[in-house]
């Protein structure tokens, strides 16, 4: 194992704002953001292009200055520290980036060694510490390898064995499964896990993939217009958003109601069509015994199921038939436990 931390680094934002001035024009690119990222924790910042996701991790780093706010890392407040100073606490920072940006005349064990280079370690300990770092990442066998014979997958794994490097107890990711294709990007972000529960290094991914999020994050931060506008546990935010953006970016990820060709096939049968929240105090089961028992019937014909953080939730979409009153029942009863919305032609 490559070092151990008891903790992680803990973030703090408060009234966090950023002003762009472009040719006389002002963009507001942050917008009075406060929140904090507890110690340990993997935190995923999602949002659209321009949301303001790149512009908060610039803060965080201190490659960017806010208008106003503050960025307290472990209680210290960054903004305005001098640069000798943010040199050291950059240190404690390792940054994942989405093109990799590794040394192509470097090969990987050179790459990881760089930072040890300019921290000054000398270079029996560089060895020693570089081939720990690659066998952690999975890649112990490829450290003479150039970037150009490695795969991306590799090569993001490189990336993350050299932000280690200076034992750091805060990680960046900006977009760092982008440019890999899925089974690729699930064992980066597999990889990211084991970091964060062996190291107990504090995580920032940076996406507008939910998927990613779902994969890997403790908590959720949803981003729009440089605002923070939905902040929760992945269970909560997949389970229940908040907000029309969390919904949109939740439904690209479960899949779990028809899309509108889906529904207009599914309305060509005979039935009426329901889409029900699934959750532990639901009652879609009793209220669908009853409706049998009233002469109804039910059948299930769209859904899906997710479990998150050991907790189940998901949405069935139903058809049912049979008399009007059992029909009405089962909704009547339903609504007063959870959401059903009847699918109308």
């Amino acid at each position: 194992m490559p070092v151990t931390h008891s903790q992680g680094t803990r973030i703090q934002f408060r009234n966090l704002s950023k002003v762009f001035n472009n040719n006389k024009t002002e963009t507001l690119a942050l917008d009075d953001i406060t929140f904090d990222i507890e110690p340990g924790e993997i935190v995923g910042i999602i949002g659209y292009s321009g949301a303001g996701k790149s512009t908060l991790v610039r803060m965080i780093n201190a490659l960017d200055t806010p208008t106003s706010g503050e960025v307290l890392l472990d209680g210290t407040n960054i903004v305005g520290l001098p640069e000798a100073k943010l040199r050291g606490i950059r240190r404690n920072i390792g940054m994942i980036f989405q093109q990799f940006n590794l040394m192509s005349s470097r090969t990987a064990a050179g790459n990881v060694a760089y930072p040890l280079q300019l921290a000054g370690v000398p270079k029996a300990e560089r060895t020693r510490r570089v081939q720990e770092l690659l066998d952690f990442v999975g890649l112990g066998d490829k450290g003479s390898n150039y970037p150009e014979q490695l795969s991306g997958g590799q090569k993001q794994r490189v990336g993350i064995a050299r932000a280690l490097a200076t034992n750091p107890s805060l990680l960046l990711a900006d977009e760092a499964t982008s440019a890999l294709d899925p089974t690729t990007t699930q064992e980066v972000l597999d990889l990211l896990r084991k970091v964060n529960r062996e190291l107990g290094i504090t995580i920032v991914v940076i996406t507008h993939e939910m998927e990613v999020v779902r994969s890997i994050a403790d908590t959720v931060v949803v981003m729009e217009n440089g605002r923070v506008v939905e902040k929760g546990s992945v269970f909560e935010v997949f389970s229940n958003p908040q907000t029309d953006t969390a919904a949109k970016f939740v439904a690209t990820s479960l899949r779990n109601t028809p899309d509108v060709v889906e529904a207009d096939d599914l309305l060509a049968h005979e039935g009426r069509l329901f889409t029900i929240n699934l959750t532990e105090h639901s009652g879609f089961f009793t209220a669908a015994s009853q409706l049998q028992a009233d002469g109804g019937s039910i059948a299930i014909v769209h859904g899906g199921v997710t479990t998150l953080q050991q907790r189940s939730f998901g949405k069935v979409t139903v058809r049912l038939g049979g008399p009007a009153e059992a029909i009405d029942r089962f909704y009547t009863t339903l609504q007063a436990t959870t959401d059903i919305e009847e699918i109308q032609r």
